[in-house]
């Protein structure tokens, strides 16, 4: 059984893990790095596809670091990493530029784990959900 220590840690480890490696890429999308110019050439969608996903992957990130934002942060992380693995599998390919499958690798981690933080507050989740139903109704 996992005492509330072990899910404190495992939290806050799914949070860094994830955050780091979106924080991270940024440089590479900011400063418009030869492989992420690329990537979105291929796309078609540079420079505002790259620019654009570069401040979600931000506004993700500190989300994930904030434990009261964490869910939305998560939420917002898969999104933008099933869109990532979406173009590795059907434009871009596993490895971009001979990477060796590092950005795929990297998506995958943080997707996963997102979707762990996301299955760890379902119980939020669920309690947002009925929330805004309930909100609907009394109009």
């Amino acid at each position: 059984m996992i005492n509330k220590r072990h899910q404190y840690l495992a939290l806050w480890l799914l949070r860094i893990v994830a955050a780091v490696i979106l924080l991270q890429t940024l440089y590479f999308k900011f400063s418009a790095a030869e492989e992420s110019v690329f990537i979105f050439s291929s796309l078609g969608m540079e420079p505002w596809g790259r620019i654009g996903t570069g401040v979600l992957e931000f506004v993700a990130a500190v989300f994930l670091l904030v434990p009261r934002t964490t869910l939305y942060g998560a939420l917002l992380a898969m999104g933008l990493m099933s869109g990532a693995l979406f173009f590795h599998f059907t434009t871009l390919g596993i490895a971009v530029k001979n990477d060796g499958g590092q950005l795929f690798v990297y998506a995958l981690l943080v997707f996963f784990s997102s979707l762990a933080l996301v299955l760890l507050q379902l119980p939020r989740l669920k309690t947002l959900i009925k929330l805004k139903n309930s909100n609907l109704y009394e109009k």
